[in-house]
């Protein structure tokens, strides 16, 4: 056998793989959409059905804990707190744990809000770096600072989970807002099925582009920077369809660190954050889900599409880039890590559905994908390229992303409704169709390199650029 006959057999071998693989992907997320259009419909019927208003001052409504962890969020860590304040939500605290910033959070929680140094001794349940203070506010009851050595993001929620006092609590990021009304909608889980619901996550949306004012969202509005708006149909794509399908599978396996929910008895006896991963909250999920199955709890982990958390997406190359890789290296940490639940009977979907799900389509998809563009390239160089096969190729690897897309944001607009002009969804259907050529395959290509990358236990968040919400679009200066 000559070179090129070999060449020729292994390209036409990766072809035929590749197409495989893409129609198993598209048949797995056609089942994913399915599902999650009919959880949403679902969704919106019980909606019509509960009284917010009501329930904002029950007493059934359980007391809840807002976990802030900060590090180096001096730009938007007051414009933050602000907002938490004043949700509608009948009793809570927040706890802004101040993780060794560098810079002035601390300071400028300690004038925003006048806080003053407590004698106030807790339970260290999760063994977390040395906390140096706890502060109060005098004019903010609700309020708390936490101040510790340096940790990490992991350390700081878990010093959170320490000090809280409810028995439920959310972590927040320091550069995201909450609507007012979001706490109330995403803790409905717990009082409809209060012996069942471990965790619950909202969903999470690019603030880039709307009109802010003293922490509230005046005015949802689509950025008009082009990876702003990409990332705006990747976050409607991810948890309109994604995360909503697999929860109706009772599977999810990501809730995101921006806003989640979680039932602080069951956080403690998983022993709460692990500190040697970037990938903290997958991580987390997934020990919640080993411990639960293992002791064959009934529980839910569920998906709520309308609460909505705001949060800052990067604008320039480089933050995107790392944000990628750290990302890709999370999931990677969290799938080594919990790998003995794969194809495990006893771990139910999550082992037998989610958990290969993630492996074979979020993990090493990447790589497939790469090699598929170098296969489809030796193919025309070795002569070996059918237009027929290419077109097929092409309708199931491209056009089926765009319509996923196109569906996300169609999802949108007919259930929630957040973006009040017409014109930001057209322009969002048009970028939901250029972002399958060009974008697409360099954020394959980030999460190609994380792949080959990866250090267990080696990784790191490094630094994150933020900007600071104003009384205009939240844009960069």
């Amino acid at each position: 056998m000559t070179l090129r006959t070999f060449l020729e057999d292994l390209v036409l071998f990766y072809n035929h793989f590749s197409l495989y693989y893409l129609l198993v992907i598209n048949a797995v997320n056609t089942v994913l959409f399915v599902l999650a259009v009919r959880g949403i419909r679902q969704y919106r019927k019980k909606r019509k059905n509960w009284p917010y208003q009501k329930m904002i001052s029950s007493i059934h409504v359980p007391p809840v804990s807002i976990l802030v962890p900060c590090y180096n969020e001096e730009k938007t860590i007051v414009d933050n707190v602000e907002s938490l304040l004043s949700i509608e939500y009948s009793e809570f605290e927040i706890l802004v744990v101040n993780d060794g910033s560098q810079d002035h959070s601390l300071k400028k929680l300690i004038l925003a809000f006048d806080l003053k140094k407590l004698d106030s001794p807790y339970k260290k349940e999760i063994p977390t770096a040395k906390v140096r203070g706890i502060y109060q506010s005098a004019s903010r009851p609700r309020l708390k600072v936490v101040d510790k050595e340096n940790g990490g993001k992991a350390d700081a929620l878990n010093a959170g989970i320490n000090i809280c006092r409810y028995p439920l609590f959310t972590a927040i990021d320091a550069d995201s807002i909450l609507e007012k009304s979001s706490l109330m909608k995403v803790i409905r889980p717990f009082i409809d099925e209060p012996d069942k619901v471990a965790v619950t996550g909202g969903i999470v949306r690019v603030v880039n582009g709307s009109k802010i004012h003293e922490g509230f969202i005046e005015e949802v509005g689509l950025s008009r920077k082009p990876l702003a708006i990409f990332q705006t149909i990747e976050y409607l794509r991810a948890f309109l369809f994604g995360r909503m399908g697999w929860s109706e599978l009772d599977s999810l396996l990501i809730v995101s660190g921006a806003f989640g929910v979680f039932r602080k008895s069951i956080v403690l006896q998983v022993g709460g954050y692990t500190h040697d991963t970037i990938g903290e909250d997958m991580e987390l999920i997934l020990k919640i889900h080993r411990h639960l199955l293992e002791e064959k709890k009934d529980y839910r982990i569920v998906f709520v599409p309308d609460p909505v958390c705001w949060t800052q997406a990067p604008e320039d190359v480089r933050s995107l880039r790392g944000q990628r890789i750290r990302w890709h290296r999370g999931l990677m940490d969290s799938l080594l890590n919990n790998r003995g639940m794969l194809f495990r009977p006893k771990y139910g979907v999550v082992g037998m559905l989610a958990l290969p799900y993630y492996w074979l389509i979020e993990m090493i998809g990447p790589i497939i994908e790469i090699l598929g563009y170098v296969s489809v390239l030796a193919s025309y160089f070795l002569g070996l390229l059918h237009v027929e096969f290419a077109l097929i190729y092409f309708t199931f690897a491209v056009l089926y992303g765009i319509f996923l897309s196109l569906t996300s944001v169609m999802l949108e607009e007919y259930n929630f409704m957040k973006y009040e002009k017409v014109s930001d969804y057209l322009l969002m259907a048009l970028y939901a169709v250029l972002e399958n050529f060009g974008y697409r395959q360099w954020t394959t290509w980030w999460r190609f390199r994380a792949f080959f990358g990866y250090r267990r236990r080696k990784n790191s968040w490094g630094k994150v650029q933020r900007q600071v919400f104003t009384e205009g679009a939240a844009e960069s200066p």
